[in-house]
């Protein structure tokens, strides 16, 4: 589990209540922060408008997705380097063919399917083609749901600035009572900060981590791509190693000498 996306949401949640009981009182803490038609008009609406904005499959695969963010992605580049270094110094000595049994054993699909494409013969760039398509249609469904929740982000504060606009008109429609017209504006300022609260504890959050996420996984993939064809090509491991290590930040590159994560001659 990713402690932080779950930290970070318990400590907003925190210092939101911390803020308004400081400035309350424990004893206002529902009357005065918690109006239930604020809440259908703001939490309801930036829903449905939502849900407007894309299809019923993107609609439930993006609140799905919001569990992800908990989950702590298996993304070891440092790791597949070395894998792929391995693959290079088998093919090396015992042929292309001698990588099958080794892709038997792999619980990567997307490794595992440049390996047999390989094997199969199939021209290079062709290998490449095939590969990067999958890439781009594996990015394509990680952006539908990152592109969910940057939509229901934006719905949320603009689905409060109208529950705010509906209680100032009803709050002028009262303006002969003057002792209402204090709690009248702070009701229609609730959906204001509700709208806030959504797009900038909930949606902007998770939109960020599953990019973080999706940049992570399309690097690791692209490191596949290089080495399966370097494999192919027939390259020196040592030379495929500095290759891939280029993808990696230099205190990374460091770490992988360190481990060892050089080919054989």
């Amino acid at each position: 589990m990713d402690i932080a996306s779950l930290a970070g949401l318990i400590l907003g949640v925190i210092m939101i209540l911390v803020g308004v009981i400081t400035g309350a009182g424990l004893d206002k803490l529902i009357e005065e922060y918690w109006n239930y038609p604020s809440a259908i008009i703001t939490f309801g609406g930036a829903f449905s408008a939502t849900l407007t904005s894309v299809s019923l499959q993107d609609y439930i695969a993006g609140l799905k997705s919001f569990t992800l963010i908990f989950k702590t992605p298996v993304l070891n580049t440092t790791e597949m380097i070395r894998k792929i270094i391995d693959l290079s110094n088998v093919a090396r000595k015992e042929g292309l063919l001698s990588l099958e049994e080794a892709a038997a054993d792999m619980d990567e699909p997307f490794l595992k399917k440049g390996i047999l494409l390989i094997v199969d013969g199939t021209d290079p760039e062709l290998v490449r083609a095939i590969m990067e398509t999958e890439l781009v249609s594996i990015e394509g469904r990680h952006k539908s749901c990152i592109g969910f929740w940057d939509t229901l982000g934006a719905m949320g504060p603009a689905w409060g600035m109208i529950g705010t606009l509906i209680g100032l008109v009803d709050m002028l429609y009262h303006m002969d009572n003057v002792e209402t017209l204090g709690p009248a504006m702070a009701v229609a300022l609730i959906t204001t900060l509700y709208g806030s609260v959504l797009a900038n504890l909930i949606c902007t959050p998770v939109s960020n981590k599953l990019k973080a996420d999706n940049a992570a996984e399309m690097m690791l993939k692209e490191v596949m791509i290089e080495g399966l064809l370097s494999i192919q090509a027939g390259e020196n491991p040592r030379v495929i190693e500095e290759k891939l290590k280029s993808f990696l930040a230099p205190k990374d590159r460091e770490a992988s000498v360190e481990d060892g994560a050089g080919g054989e001659e």
